[in-house]
């Protein structure tokens, strides 16, 4: 029987540049850096849509039309926003919420510790705890589950894990592959999926990437990838 090890990395092999992408989310270099992206990423994301035919050109959209034109570029011109002009680019309001109402929390810590707004982000994702996430700061705002905090904490620089469908079903086939137990409740597999990073010598954050990229097939996967490297 393979290895977890072995079957990881056969499968690892399938994604080019899988490491950049890793390496870049948890630098905070997505989207160029920009916080307020990162936000709006986390929350659209939230609503289930499809990542790469939904998600990214909206706020691709979002960049273009406010951030570079510095309208709203930084977490308190963020939790400031005029939700109806937000709308018009993504008609979910409480998406909108979610970002406004975190990126209102991370201002606040960006005042108190100085600093600028990924210093802000990355001091809260060391600090918060999945085991308390639901008492967070953060994890009490509506629309946000497990899932948007720990993404929210990879983006912020921690090598963890998110616990959403896709990337549970992944590590639990490499599990039940290599003849080891899967694992389904949320904090269990968190903890999980960071184990399996160390004993492997790839990040967690790698492993969340893989799983969501490897779910497609041929040519998508290296387009994805691509697209993923450089945002």
């Amino acid at each position: 029987m393979p290895t977890l090890k072995e079957i990881l990395e056969a499968e690892a092999r399938r994604v080019p540049r899988l490491g950049e992408i890793a390496e870049r989310c948890l630098a905070g270099e997505r989207w160029g850096g920009s916080v307020v992206c990162m936000l709006v990423d986390a929350a659209i994301t939230s609503t289930g849509v499809n990542y790469f035919t939904v998600v990214l050109p909206r706020v691709a959209e979002f960049r273009r039309r406010f951030v570079d034109t510095g309208e709203v570029a930084t977490l308190g011109e963020l939790a400031a926003a005029e939700q109806d002009k937000l709308l018009e680019l993504w008609g979910n309001r409480r998406s909108w919420m979610a970002a406004k109402q975190i990126a209102g929390v991370l201002e606040e810590i960006r005042r108190s510790s100085g600093g600028g707004d990924i210093s802000a982000l990355r001091r809260w994702a060391s600090r918060a705890k999945p085991e308390e996430w639901r008492s967070d700061a953060v994890g009490r705002i509506r629309g946000v589950g497990i899932n948007t905090f720990q993404y929210l904490r990879m983006m912020g620089g921690v090598d963890t894990a998110m616990p959403d469908r896709i990337v549970k079903r992944f590590i639990n086939s490499l599990l039940l592959q290599a003849g080891n137990a899967p694992v389904e409740e949320d904090l269990a597999f968190i903890r999980r999926v960071e184990q399996i990073a160390t004993e492997t010598k790839r990040s967690a954050v790698e492993l969340c990437f893989l799983a969501w990229l490897v779910q497609f097939q041929g040519e998508k996967i290296k387009r994805y990838a691509e697209v993923l490297s450089r945002i």
